[in-house]
């Protein structure tokens, strides 16, 4: 088994750095850096990506805590009338992604731009950046699943014992998603496509993991007809996967300078 190492965080004076924002960070920014040279790589300008990024972390962080509190923890509403307040107590990553979702159809309707034409730019950023921050969730371990004596159990101090590490899986199941996506990039088929993909492949492992969360422990997550919230949710990433699997077609290539060709001549992106 995995020997049980928490990540202690850091302390600079009066200021406290907890180790899951550490990672949440680094993997909002490579989220943020892969989006930008995807999107110059597929021909399309990055300007509004970049004016998107604080809106869609923002809304991301706000709705995330919501989704917390009102979905995974309804019992912490009783802590204080100030606990919706505190974004940083307390952050689903489902929620997150539903906020990242709100923002992107708002920002991208105001700016009346087309957002399925960046969304293969999406696919190949969000998946490595969610991979990167939910190695947050395993640095704390604040995902404890049920006891196990599985070859990558946790060995969780006593009474907890061996248990699946749900942080873990999600972390690497996303990592091999990611590297499935960047090499489907130049398949043509999937031109277009590869946000659908990545959405159906994460709800179904999503799903299973969420079935081996721990419930005989003092904080667990809300159940609703014995599933959690996030399984709920993996039911709409399953239909819009579909959907769009079976009716995106692939977006037009914007025309981008060609290299080392005088005159400014353009050519289209391949």
């Amino acid at each position: 088994m995995i020997p049980y190492l928490h990540v202690p965080s850091i302390k600079l004076g009066p200021l406290t750095i907890e180790p899951f924002g550490i990672f949440v960070a680094m993997g909002i920014l490579l989220a943020a850096r892969l989006l930008a040279r995807q999107a110059e790589r597929e021909g399309l300008d990055s300007t509004p990506l970049q004016d998107y990024a604080p809106w869609g972390v923002g809304v991301g962080v706000v709705v995330g805590h919501l989704f917390h509190l009102f979905a995974y923890h309804p019992e912490e509403l009783s802590k204080s009338p100030f606990q919706i307040f505190k974004v940083w107590d307390g952050l689903s990553s489902f929620g997150g992604l539903i906020g990242g979702i709100l923002a992107a159809v708002v920002f991208f309707r105001v700016r009346k731009l087309r957002f399925r034409d960046y969304a293969d730019a999406f696919a190949l950023s969000v998946a490595p950046g969610w991979a990167v921050a939910r190695l947050g969730c395993f640095a704390v371990h604040d995902h404890p699943g049920v006891r196990t004596d599985f070859f990558l159990a946790i060995d969780f101090p006593l009474p907890l014992g061996p248990r699946h590490d749900l942080g873990l899986y999600d972390a690497a199941f996303l990592f091999a998603i990611s590297a499935l996506l960047w090499g489907l990039r130049n398949a043509g088929k999937l031109r277009g496509k590869l946000l659908p993909l990545l959405s159906l492949l994460y709800a179904f492992g999503r799903f299973f993991f969420d079935s081996l969360r721990a419930t005989d422990l003092s904080y667990v997550d809300s159940r609703y007809l014995g599933l959690t919230p996030a399984q709920f949710g993996c039911f709409a990433l399953v239909a819009f996967g579909l959907w769009g699997l079976v009716k995106w077609d692939a977006p037009a290539r914007k025309p981008t300078p060609a290299s080392g060709s005088g005159g400014g001549s353009v050519q289209a992106a391949r």
